[in-house]
């Protein structure tokens, strides 16, 4: 006869880390972001509660859920594995145990004031067909199979893309990957003037240095210079042969040198020599800008499924989440509040931003 199985939700102060993080890594669906380090780096940098809801038998963990407890000011509070990313989602042994785990979720949520239980988890690869079927305003996860060298996957890129690569050191510009502030601080002042300029609240300097500490070497910040000028940056998270890149950017004014090929191509050659078989482009629409250039990397569409498994709204889900379900902030009025942010000097905007972003669970 099986042993008893024992779920519970624990705050993640109170769960021993090194148990949850074994776990985590040996499981193949797990992404960087279930890593420990996100719970803790969204705890310190925006005072948000974060979860781990577990399952043991035999005294051997055997499911994890990893949640944070996102409060808004007058409305109920959200859990959501995991805010201010693509995914994170339910590791389990079998589905019986992840049936529990879902379920002593949403007594969670329920004892949090009626919270709403969001969980957010990738899907298989998209068919051709379905990315025809699919509307054009659907947000599609982009994942890339790396071979055993950067050698092997820079011959394996047609000619154009090596070109574009080359274009930028041409122009003069070099590439870094760095770890620890001070790198994150460049990447900072490249992000906060891009998001200024598209007209978005931007995270805070201290919810990277916060990831920074928090992942240690399972962080790395890829920076292009001109010159000593940093005119591009992108972060990369590790775990196991896995790899994701949640954020990069690089200065408008500079695009005409490309350095974005020679980010990305940096970034993907460090993670392919580390070991790393997968890689995470994150989140685009199908058929647009971004869904292209990731294409061009040998990165193809996978499902997202975003879940409310809230028990009022239990099994509400979407295979492919569309633009309209991300945010109730995307209306008419969105064009407007963009151009009024971009008129914002970038210290206000770095000020005010935070503020704001620490509730965006995008």
């Amino acid at each position: 006869m099986n042993a008893e199985l024992q779920v519970r939700a624990s705050r993640l102060s109170a769960f021993p880390l090194k148990d949850y993080n074994d776990y985590i890594a040996s499981q193949p669906n797990a992404t960087p972001y279930h890593y420990s380090g996100w719970l803790t780096a969204v705890k310190k940098a925006y005072g948000h509660a974060a979860w781990v809801v577990t399952a043991h038998q035999n005294g051997k963990l055997c499911g994890a859920l990893p949640l944070v407890e996102v409060k808004r000011p007058f409305r109920p509070s959200t859990l959501v594995s995991l805010p201010f990313c693509d995914l994170g989602g339910l590791l389990a042994d079998s589905p019986h145990i992840a049936n529990e785990i879902r379920f002593a979720a949403q007594n969670l949520a329920a004892s949090l004031g009626g919270a709403a239980l969001e969980i957010r988890e990738g899907g298989p690869e998209l068919l051709p067909e379905e990315c025809t079927e699919l509307a054009g305003d659907t947000k599609v996860r982009m994942l890339c199979e790396l071979p055993a060298c950067s050698e092997t996957l820079m011959k394996s890129y047609k000619p154009k893309l090596r070109s574009q690569i080359r274009k930028a050191e041409k122009n003069g510009l070099t590439a870094e990957v760095r770890q620890g502030d001070a790198a994150i601080t460049l990447f900072y002042a490249v992000f906060s003037r891009n998001m200024l300029r598209l007209g978005s609240p931007v995270h805070s300097l201290s919810w990277f240095k916060e990831l920074g500490r928090a992942y240690g070497d399972k962080m790395l910040v890829g920076l292009v210079f001109k010159g000593n000028e940093p005119v591009g940056g992108g972060i990369v998270l590790v775990q196991g042969k896995q790899a994701c890149i949640p954020w990069a950017s690089t200065l408008e004014e500079h695009n005409k040198l490309a350095p974005n090929m020679l980010l990305y191509w940096t970034l993907l050659a460090k993670v392919n020599d580390l070991g790393c078989t997968q890689f995470d482009f994150g989140r685009s629409t199908l058929g647009e800008g971004t869904f292209r250039f990731k294409k061009q990397w040998g990165a193809v569409p996978h499902h997202l499924i975003w879940r409310n498994d809230s028990q009022t709204n239990e099994g509400a889900v979407s295979g492919s989440i569309s633009s309209s379900s991300l945010s109730k902030a995307v209306s008419r009025l969105r064009p407007l509040i963009e151009r009024i942010w971009q008129r914002f000097p970038l210290p206000v905007a770095n000020w005010i931003g935070p503020k704001l972003r620490r509730y965006i669970t995008l």
